[in-house]
């Protein structure tokens, strides 16, 4: 579904990440793991066509995009949702999630009754606005806009972060479903490692704008963690 073939991206004239090779496959879950400062969140970005520059190739579902301008990215389908979650404050709810329905092809501007399913609280809060959620409930709104984009993958990034525990429970399951049984191709940052173990296929540890370490996620050991992940 997303394969990446010797990506350098930069910021400016400096390099921020070297020879990134990475297949995803269709349905499959993948967690990009490191410490603070190693090239994850610029993986994300580079994907998105939102770096300097990026050389290398960029497939996804066999089309090339690393030619393309970041809407059609979202229009190819990627969906997106960043670190720091990305809504705007001034918009409702409603409007909020409007936005994710105009990036697709259809651009009707429905909002389809299923991702209250997935988080029903957002349907109860249509016309509050969203700086007025709580950090969980922003999430929820983020990841909701994204899935409106009817994404063939999505990117998260750093989705539970700063998030309380039960929602951070709530969103897992989500992300579990829509993987599981969706079908959803999912790729998320992260650093809480028992989430990367418990909804993932597969890992890969990346340190100095690199890929390090890469398996199965049952060959995510402690000492690996240790290794790459500890300060």
């Amino acid at each position: 579904m997303l394969d990446l073939t010797n990506i350098d991206a930069f910021y400016g004239n400096s390099p921020a990440l070297q020879n990134v090779s990475l297949g995803v496959a269709k349905g499959e879950f993948l967690s990009v793991l490191g410490r603070n400062g190693v090239g994850k969140t610029t993986l994300m970005r580079a994907i998105l066509g939102l770096m300097d520059r990026v050389t290398g190739s960029i497939m996804l579902d066999g089309q090339e995009i690393n030619d393309k301008d970041t809407s059609d990215r979202a229009l190819a389908g990627i969906g997106y949702v960043p670190q720091g979650r990305g809504i705007l404050p001034k918009f409702t709810v409603r409007e909020n999630l409007l936005m994710g329905t105009f990036a697709t092809d259809e651009g009707n501007g429905e909002i389809n009754e299923w991702v209250f399913e997935l988080f029903p609280i957002l349907k109860e809060f249509l016309n509050r606005r969203g700086g007025n959620l709580s950090g969980g409930q922003q999430q929820q709104l983020a990841i909701a806009r994204a899935l409106l984009t009817d994404p063939k993958v999505i990117l998260l990034d750093e989705p539970t972060e700063g998030i309380q525990p039960n929602i951070v429970e709530q969103i897992e399951e989500v992300l579990v479903q829509l993987n599981q049984k969706h079908g959803l191709t999912v790729v998320l940052v992260a650093q809480n490692v028992e989430l990367a173990r418990r909804a993932s296929h597969n890992f890969v540890l990346m340190d100095r704008g690199s890929i390090s370490v890469r398996g199965p996620v049952n060959e995510l050991t402690d000492d690996l963690v240790h290794r790459h992940m500890a300060v």
